[in-house]
């Protein structure tokens, strides 16, 4: 019987900032091609988690192994997708979604290609040439996307990537990434509050607790796939998002009271 090695194995990780603790014994793993999604109410560490897989930010203890090798600094297997799209506006589009192979230093002719072909995937064939105050809200961030897979991770890393675009946008969007991960299943893990996303993608949510920021419970999306938008009105659908929303109730309403204070 072949032994599957899990994509991301996280063991043991905590994160300490001076006189907080933003995340404890954060332990689990990660098979490749699966579609994580994490939520939990304001200040519970989703951001931190995120940005010590990526390799911006340190773990106090604790370890990240990717394949089986352990990694604690950026690195080209990984691609972040932030909340804001961060385009370079004196570059066109092509040229933004060129960025990460230009860095590591293996732009080509091919990359080249194999980006405009990343820019078709994301619905923006004819607009390489464009520049990015000429594009909405939701065509920038599908350069962002693009931006991000051009490097060709194994792990795709998003943190709130809807969250400024409109709620029409914002529900298109999420039917284009599903489409997008189906063409090429790359392993993601995406950080959000809205719970109706998170269920609608993912194939399991991870819930964060928070003070200190701990992985609360872990639950099985088992929806079926291809998921209509339509999917969020049927009482299978509704039952997750109330399951998870049971679950940090209670810490949403205290972290929002603190806001207000």
């Amino acid at each position: 019987m072949v032994q599957v090695v899990p994509k991301l194995v996280i063991d043991g990780l905590t994160k300490r900032f001076t006189g907080i603790d933003a995340l404890t014994r954060i332990d689990t793993t990660i098979q490749s091609g699966e579609f994580i999604s994490i939520v939990g109410p304001s200040g519970c560490g989703k951001t931190t988690f995120l940005r010590i897989v990526s390799g911006l930010e340190e773990a106090t203890t604790g370890e990240i192994r990717l394949d089986g090798r352990a990694i604690s600094k950026p690195g080209s297997d990984r691609g972040f997708v932030f909340q804001q799209d961060n385009l370079l506006p004196w570059r066109t589009i092509l040229q933004n979604a060129m960025i990460g192979p230009e860095i590591g230093g293996y732009a080509s002719p091919e990359r080249l290609k194999a980006t405009k072909g990343l820019l078709k995937l994301v619905g923006l064939e004819g607009f390489e040439d464009y520049y990015p105050r000429q594009l909405s809200g939701g065509m920038r961030q599908r350069v962002n996307l693009a931006r991000a897979l051009a490097i060709d991770p194994e792990i795709l890393l998003m943190d709130e990537p809807f969250s400024a675009l409109d709620a029409q946008t914002r529900e298109i969007m999420q039917t284009e990434l599903l489409r997008i991960w189906e063409k090429g299943r790359k392993t993601v893990l995406f950080v959000t509050h809205q719970i109706d996303e998170a269920v609608f993608l993912a194939d399991r949510v991870f819930v964060f607790a928070r003070r200190p920021g701990r992985l609360q419970e872990i639950i099985e999306i088992d929806l079926p796939r291809p998921r209509p938008l339509s999917i969020k009105r049927t009482p299978a659908f509704v039952a997750l998002v109330e399951r998870i929303w049971n679950l940090i109730e209670h810490e949403v309403r205290e972290s929002i009271m603190e806001e207000m204070v």
